[in-house]
């Protein structure tokens, strides 16, 4: 079994994730890719202690990326959009 610590790696803070915040109650997060829909849930429930109503989750893809005439390749990663039941919040990522 995976860490709660190990699933959830970052919040997301974007203009986006604010304005999903504050009107749709969702949280955005970088998640470990191997990570399915319920163990983002569950990481979620025990990190903040709060009751998750859905999960969406996408597989976003790396860009290439040049450096002069050398070409490169970010790393493909995880996202994670989860939506909290009426009334509860991240107190914790308020203030970001």
């Amino acid at each position: 079994m995976r860490s709660a610590h190990s699933i959830v790696k970052s919040h997301i803070a974007t203009e986006k994730s604010h304005i999903m915040r504050d009107q749709q109650n969702c949280y955005v997060f970088e998640v470990e890719s191997g990570a399915n829909k319920i163990a983002v849930r569950r990481a979620i429930e025990e990190l903040f202690n709060v009751k998750v109503k859905d999960v969406t989750t996408m597989n976003v893809r790396g860009k290439m990326k040049r450096l002069g005439r050398f070409v490169g390749k970010k790393p493909n990663w995880k996202k994670a959009i989860v939506t909290l039941a009426k009334g509860e919040a991240i107190s914790q990522l308020e203030n970001i």
